[in-house]
């Protein structure tokens, strides 16, 4: 047998064998069911920063990442006093070759410090994209250092950088914040940019709002809201009380 003849039998088969798993899944469908829903579509975790040109400062509609702005959420969870204190110092930190803006975030619960974490974004001037290189996290508990839990940097332990804030937000988008195997996961997808959400620094519309999981946790859900001019005005239960520069 030839070589071309060989190759002819090959394509058959093959396209003989693309048929009857078509009809096989058709067949293991349950009688009745009518027409399935197609596959969930998956988070995207690759991104061509090799194409970026990374600044440390910049306001993406939905991320401000100047030095000295500060955005302060309070809320009730159950029954304890929570807030969230984000702001954008006036240092950088070079991660994976690529010179990032550090954002210290406080999480305080009953009055105490229970977090701080310095995260580390740079903003793709192309795209408007913000991306985020890591994070370097103090657990706290009564007041005493207990863990860095969380703590991941690009180009550590197979951590890539992760897509923060799209510079185009394009409903239905899934992507993943962090991508730090075994150690940090998060991804978002959007689910609307029409929302109207009342908190005591405004009332805010045409809000963005996203969903937040991660497959390390996989029945961890939450929903952030971030508006344009400003950032996030809620995260679960906190919302927006202050904002603005220091």
């Amino acid at each position: 047998m030839n070589t071309r003849t060989k190759n002819v039998l090959l394509l058959m088969a093959a396209v003989i064998a693309v048929v009857l798993a078509g009809f096989a899944g058709r067949q293991l469908a349950p009688a009745g069911a009518g027409t399935t829903s197609a596959p969930e579509p998956g988070f995207t975790d690759r991104f061509l920063i090799e194409s970026c040109t990374f600044s440390t400062t910049g306001s993406n509609p939905f991320f401000i990442l100047e030095p000295n702005y500060r955005l302060t959420l309070r809320g009730d969870e159950d029954g304890t006093v929570v807030e969230h204190i984000a702001t954008v110092l006036n240092e950088t930190r070079v991660v994976d070759g690529v010179e990032t803006r550090v954002v210290e975030e406080r999480g305080v619960e009953g009055g105490q410090v229970v977090e701080v974490a310095r995260n580390y974004f740079a903003i793709c001037t192309q795209t408007n994209s913000v991306f985020y290189f890591g994070e370097d996290v103090d657990m706290y508990a009564d007041g005493q250092l207990v863990s860095h839990n969380g703590s991941w940097l690009a180009g550590v332990g197979g951590a890539r950088p992760g897509l923060f804030m799209p510079g185009v937000v394009t409903l239905g988008s899934r992507y993943f914040h962090e991508i730090a195997p075994n150690v940090a996961m998060d991804r978002a997808e959007i689910l609307s940019v029409g929302e109207e959400v009342d908190t005591p620094a405004g009332t805010f519309a045409n809000v963005l709002m996203t969903k937040e999981t991660t497959p390390l946790e996989p029945s961890l859900i939450e929903y952030k809201y971030y508006t344009a001019g400003i950032g996030l005005i809620q995260d679960g239960a906190p919302v927006l009380v202050e904002y603005g520069y220091i």
